[in-house]
């Protein structure tokens, strides 16, 4: 890892980002991308895991809520996190701004399929995806490279502190971004959905 970006040294801070709960896709480890799949039991009890602890981390900061602009990808698992968040904050859960370019990445036709079950049918596609994550175009979808580009036009429109709640490809990318992760190592970053990432002073935590 390198340092910060002169990316970083533009964007807004603090941004705090809440990945969505789990999801049968996620546990099933199918392609989810763009396909509007609801958070299950697991997905909104770390939610609210996530809703306290951003509580926590609020006041013990002394950051007011009312600072922050709360921001979601308009996908069903995004604003439900988003909503049991906010209701774990003691604020009206639906009062918050919705932007498409949060939208996870798009897998185009392999999405709703695991990785075993490309393999079975096109192993080429799946190689071709396993030698470079980073700028592998699925068949009518989008890079990592692409969703880059996206989520830092998005960055550069922000200026307030954020409370985000989006998806594990766009925080991959956002946290490579702003901390200077070789791309080749972006699409593989952890992205866990039971902490949220803050950003802050040019460097990064976990809650």
């Amino acid at each position: 890892m390198e340092q910060p970006t002169r990316l970083a040294h533009l964007a807004p801070s603090p941004i705090i980002f809440i990945r969505h709960g789990q999801t049968d896709w996620n546990a099933e480890g199918r392609m989810q991308g763009q396909q509007d799949i609801p958070i299950n039991e697991t997905g909104r009890e770390q939610a609210q895991r996530n809703g306290r602890e951003l509580k926590s981390l609020l006041a013990q900061e002394d950051w007011k809520a009312i600072d922050f602009q709360f921001l979601s990808s308009p996908m069903a698992r995004t604003r439900e996190t988003m909503e049991l968040v906010r209701a774990e904050l003691g604020l009206e859960p639906t009062d918050y701004g919705l932007d498409d370019r949060l939208k996870e990445i798009t897998f185009g036709s392999m999405e709703g399929k695991t990785i075993p079950e490309i393999k079975a049918v096109n192993p080429e596609l799946a190689e071709a995806r396993k030698a470079d994550k980073w700028g592998f175009v699925p068949p009518e979808g989008e890079s990592y490279k692409m969703l880059s580009a996206r989520i830092e036009g998005w960055l550069m429109t922000r200026s307030r502190p954020m409370v985000i709640v989006s998806h594990g490809g766009v925080l991959r990318v956002l946290r490579g971004m702003l901390m200077g992760f070789d791309a080749s190592e972006i699409p593989s970053l952890d992205v866990p959905q039971d902490q949220f990432w803050i950003w802050r002073s040019l460097d990064e935590s976990w809650v």
